[in-house]
């Protein structure tokens, strides 16, 4: 079987982390049945070299019978080469069990993360997820070395078990109980050892969020004064992970310290039981140099038992948590009711909002929290009363309002990758996706017509977002590698690429939120002229208090408090509205826009 890395991953079992484990087994049981087999076969052989050892000192060697020194001598050359073949297969075998059960695993917490789309962040944080894929997958992936090894080492032990038994009842006794009794000792450390995990786990998850955090703000921390307060908190955390991660430490050092001496011990005295018996002329020369043959080839599948024990423990703990992840739900959609044929008006009615179709509006208000809560309001990304048409948004099927309305979020995530692929990806990291459909009244250089041109539509994306001069500074154009959230790219370039990329979808309904709040004044004139005319026709909604995207706005609602205090055109309420006036001369003289390069903005 071979391993694909883009095959459909199945339903996961989500009721519990050994049932995960167990489903990972289930998807690709028929390497798994081999690596079974190896493993015990590998193992028996193992064991099966002292016997034939034993047969050659007592039929070759001490009645002086070379033919049969020679034939057993050279069964234990087959079987040793026969058994380095099955080791080599053995592990590979396993090496693709390990990596099926990573992959299968990646794939279902990012089609499942994907599937939750924008009710991700609200649910967990982004130090759950990265922990998730960068230790719980390799984890769990590990811990199926209990398929085969953990199966061959059983198998083995009955085997020894049963050669024993031809050998002396006593020794077999021994042995047989010696394992269990391991197993009692080393069985309230396991259970100590999940329960340190899962604490060390979580912690690790919630500091692996603040670094992330720390790393998108750190600029803004250091310009505010606090990256020195934010440095000590993270000392402290930082700290607390390490405490918690001796004690994780301090419990493996037990199980294996005892891993390795237990086992000595029970084999110890395996031998000396053996010694004794041979001295006392109830076993042969060649039965006492089985049974030390025997009690070597334990030491193999004794080893893998407690090491399955380990991995399991661990593993189980890995699956929990991604099992937890697995189970959350997206926001429950239970819309029966089609979204309006034609442009429709959209409404909130908790602001008083009323978005006409084919306009650009604007909201301005002196906290951008406000208009930000309308926009999501009306794309849906928070649960309202608004209605487009005179349907209520809750009762119209999410695909359609995602194919059909796009927030651009502010702060949406650039992906690393080529600038066109960064660009041209938008309905994978934005809040909603648009379509390509057109409109009779579109500029031609602004809309996806059927079959035009890929670059075309890139090109007038980049004309609109006034970002071609992004493409002309980068050494390769737009084959550039872009780093993660595009952190080789000023503030002001990152703004415009998000720009861009909502554009390229091209939707019917556009909800933006401060979109040129990092550009110069002249750039922001340029875009904010460009953008109009490119959505020309399209219902396009801007949260934001600069005089220049004000002044191009077909509407603009004041908000004071969250609610409309006044509508009209810019000029028109310059004139008559004193709180509007503040605000937008406050916007003009205390907080222009910084320039391009300015990292503050």
């Amino acid at each position: 079987m071979r391993i694909d890395a883009y095959e459909d991953p199945g339903t996961p079992d989500r009721r519990g982390g050994w049932r995960y484990l167990a489903w990972l087994v289930r998807r690709q049981w028929p390497r798994c049945l081999a690596a079974a087999v190896l493993s015990s076969v590998w193992m028996v052989l193992l064991a099966a070299t002292p016997y034939l050892m034993a047969r050659a000192v007592d039929h070759g060697l001490e009645p002086g019978d070379l033919g049969a020194l020679t034939g057993w001598a050279g069964a234990m050359v087959a079987v040793g080469c026969a058994n380095a073949w099955l080791g080599m297969m053995r592990h590979r075998t396993m090496t693709k069990v390990r990596m099926d059960a990573n992959f299968r695993t990646v794939k279902v917490v990012v089609g499942h993360a994907t599937r939750l789309g924008a009710a991700l962040r609200g649910q967990v944080g982004t130090g759950e997820v990265v922990t998730i894929g960068v230790g719980d997958v390799q984890t769990i992936s590990t811990s199926l070395t209990a398929v085969g090894p953990g199966i061959g080492a059983v198998v083995a032990y009955a085997a020894v078990g049963a050669l024993m038994l031809s050998v002396s009842a006593r020794l077999a006794l021994v042995v047989l109980l010696g394992v269990p009794l391991l197993g009692v000792v080393l069985g309230p450390l396991m259970g100590r050892l999940q329960g340190r995990e899962t604490e060390y786990r979580e912690r690790q998850s919630v500091l692996t969020a603040r670094i992330g955090d720390l790393a998108g703000g750190l600029r803004v921390l250091n310009g505010l004064g606090g990256k020195g307060l934010v440095a000590d908190a993270f000392r402290r955390d930082s700290g607390l992970l390490r405490e918690q991660g001796y004690r994780v430490g301090a419990v493996t050092s037990w199980i294996q310290a005892l891993g390795v001496g237990l086992p000595m011990l029970f084999l110890a005295l395996v031998t000396w039981l053996g010694a004794r018996l041979a001295a006392q002329g109830q076993i042969s020369v060649g039965e006492l140099v089985s049974v030390y043959g025997y009690v070597v080839a334990l030491g193999w599948p004794v080893a893998f038992l407690i090491e399955m024990g380990h991995q399991l423990s661990r593993g189980v703990v890995a699956a929990r948590r991604v099992v937890a992840f697995l189970r959350l739900e997206p926001t429950p959609d239970e819309g029966t009711r089609d979204a309006p044929a034609e442009p429709a008006a959209l409404h909130d009615p908790a602001s008083g909002v009323r978005i006409l179709p084919g306009r650009l509006t604007a909201l301005a208000t002196s906290r951008p929290s406000d208009a930000t809560e309308i926009l999501d309001r009306l794309g849906r990304y928070t649960p309202s009363d608004a209605t487009w048409g005179d349907i209520p948004l809750t009762d119209i099927p999410l695909p359609q309002i995602r194919s059909r309305i796009l927030v651009a979020a502010p702060e949406a995530d650039l992906f690393a990758g080529p600038l066109s692929d960064v660009i041209g990806a938008a309905d994978t990291d934005l809040r909603g996706a648009g379509n390509c459909a057109t409109s009779p009244d579109a500029p031609a250089d602004a809309r996806q017509q059927p079959g035009a041109d890929e670059k075309a539509h890139l090109t007038s994306a980049l004309h609109a977002a006034a970002a071609e001069d992004i493409v002309r500074a980068l050494p390769d154009g737009l084959e550039t590698p872009i780093e993660a959230q595009a952190r080789n790219l000023s503030g002001g370039q990152r703004q415009r690429v998000r720009l861009a990329r909502a554009l390229l979808t091209d939707p019917e309904i556009l909800l933006a939120a401060e979109p040129t709040s990092a550009l110069d004044a002249h750039t922001e004139a340029t875009v904010a002229d460009r953008l109009k005319r490119a959505r020309k026709g399209r219902t396009t909604v801007l949260a934001a208090t600069s005089p220049l995207l004000l002044d191009r706005a077909d509407v603009v609602h004041h908000l004071v408090d969250g609610k409309v205090a006044a509508t009209g055109t810019h000029r028109e309420l310059l004139d008559t509205e004193p709180g509007y006036r503040a605000l937008v001369a406050r916007d003009a003289e205390d907080g222009e826009p910084a320039e391009e390069g300015d990292p503050a903005r």
